[in-house]
């Protein structure tokens, strides 16, 4: 999965003597020059380079606070090396959180709601500038403990090229402009591609394209709090379309794939008709692709109607024990606020979270429908809370999904064994 971005050894950075969280020095918060708010990330270095034009121009309008940005390369490192330091009260004063794992970290209670100083008048970024869906797990019982710091909402990417050469004249966007963009139509491109010699789609193991497919069978995942994928019949539907293609080579999981003949490879090469992912996917086009035979468009729905969409999210949060929280909720909120986002969005492959700041997304016209970005963002989803609410259970789900993919379990097998999991997980 690439995540709203996404992915990357730990970097192990000391704390320095004015640090401002929780088991620093004293003497750091004496309003003796500046302090120092610390906060911690993933991603390579290439990654955190984005983060310089924001850290130059917040410290030049904040002299009394500098930043100390503690990255770690590998997403996967990330949460347990963060949730060790909160249990030593160790952690940064701000940190960001995955959307599958903001709710083990919302459970832990170790996050600062944030509803008062969003409300509040040092605030940049209200709690209604954000999207209701985009929330997901970071807020919980009407209360907010985390924000969208940014987005990936799941789309289509589709190549012109690839559809042409196998005999499809109709093309997607245009499909969907008109509520033509059905499931069926979709299905039925992806088996002229498979009969032609390519792939139809390329998707990663996670739940944005897995549940994007399920909601265009018109199927749920999850319903008053149950899990329902593995008994809702347009659901199963949609999983037994998924397994079957996986099998047959429709589809491909771009998981499995070699690094020397990866997704963005394929794809470059007019192998596949469709590949599943965000805005991120635009700089692997620059690097190899001739721009003009891609273009986006939702997942189907069952009518052609528009539907909610997946999107991936990461969440920036306030250490409950932080010892600089006015410090550090100003860098949070001017971090996720519109002048923020714009500042730190550009040229990058992510879609502002906040209101107002969609100029980053369409100012260079590219994709020609990159307003679809927009859409899905304003109508999606990130994971749903109650799954994020339990740890570990999306890598499980996704775990157990690719042994179906693969055709190591039987669908009807798989099925019941999913939902063993699940109550397994939820206890």
């Amino acid at each position: 999965m690439k995540c709203a971005l996404t992915v990357l050894g730990v970097l192990a950075l000391a704390t320095t003597a004015c640090s401002g969280s929780g088991g620093n020095v004293p003497g750091a918060v004496t309003g003796q020059g500046p302090v120092t708010a610390r906060w911690s990330t993933w991603g390579s270095a290439e990654d955190v380079k984005l983060y310089e034009k924001f850290t130059e121009d917040f410290q030049r309008r904040h002299p009394g606070i500098r930043l100390k940005l503690e990255s770690v390369a590998k997403y996967e490192d990330y949460h347990p090396k963060l949730l060790t330091q909160l249990t030593s009260k160790t952690a940064p004063d701000v940190f960001f959180v995955g959307d599958d794992n903001i709710g083990k970290f919302v459970s832990a209670g170790v996050l600062t709601p944030l509803d008062d100083k969003l409300a509040g008048p040092d605030s940049k970024s209200r709690p209604e500038d954000f999207f209701d869906g985009v929330y997901g797990g970071a807020k919980r019982d009407g209360k907010i403990y985390a924000v969208p710091n940014d987005t990936n909402p799941e789309v289509l990417w589709y190549d012109k090229k690839a559809l042409k050469d196998a005999g499809i004249t109709e093309d997607p966007a245009t499909l969907n402009e008109t509520g033509q963009w059905t499931m069926p139509k979709y299905l039925d491109m992806n088996a002229k591609l498979k009969a032609a010699g390519k792939a139809g789609s390329i998707f990663w193991n996670w739940y944005g394209s897995t549940y994007s497919v399920i909601n265009g069978f018109g199927g749920k995942v999850w319903d008053g709090g149950k899990f329902v994928a593995t008994t809702d019949p347009k659901a199963r539907e949609a999983l037994s379309t998924l397994a079957k293609g996986y099998q047959d080579k429709t589809f491909l999981s771009a998981d499995t794939l070699p690094a020397s003949n990866g997704p963005s490879t394929q794809f470059l090469k007019h192998k596949a008709g469709f590949y599943a992912g965000g805005r991120w996917v635009i700089d692997s086009l620059r690097k190899g692709g001739e721009l003009d035979d891609y273009d986006i468009v939702p997942f189907p729905s069952p009518t052609g109607d528009p539907m909610p969409g997946a999107v991936a999210a990461s969440y920036l949060a306030l250490n409950k024990d932080t010892k600089l929280p006015k410090e550090a909720f100003t860098f949070l909120t001017e971090f996720v606020g519109k002048e923020g986002q714009t500042l730190r969005l550009k040229g990058g492959g992510a879609v502002p979270s906040v209101k107002g700041a969609e100029q980053v997304v369409l100012a260079d016209g590219y994709p020609k429908h990159a307003q679809t970005f927009i859409d899905v963002r304003d109508t999606g989803f990130a994971n749903y809370p109650e799954e994020v609410a339990v740890p570990g259970l999306t890598a499980a789900i996704n775990e157990h999904l690719m042994k179906m993919w693969n055709g190591k379990v039987g669908f009807d097998q798989g099925m019941t064994e999913l939902q063993q999991l699940v109550q397994s997980k939820l206890g």
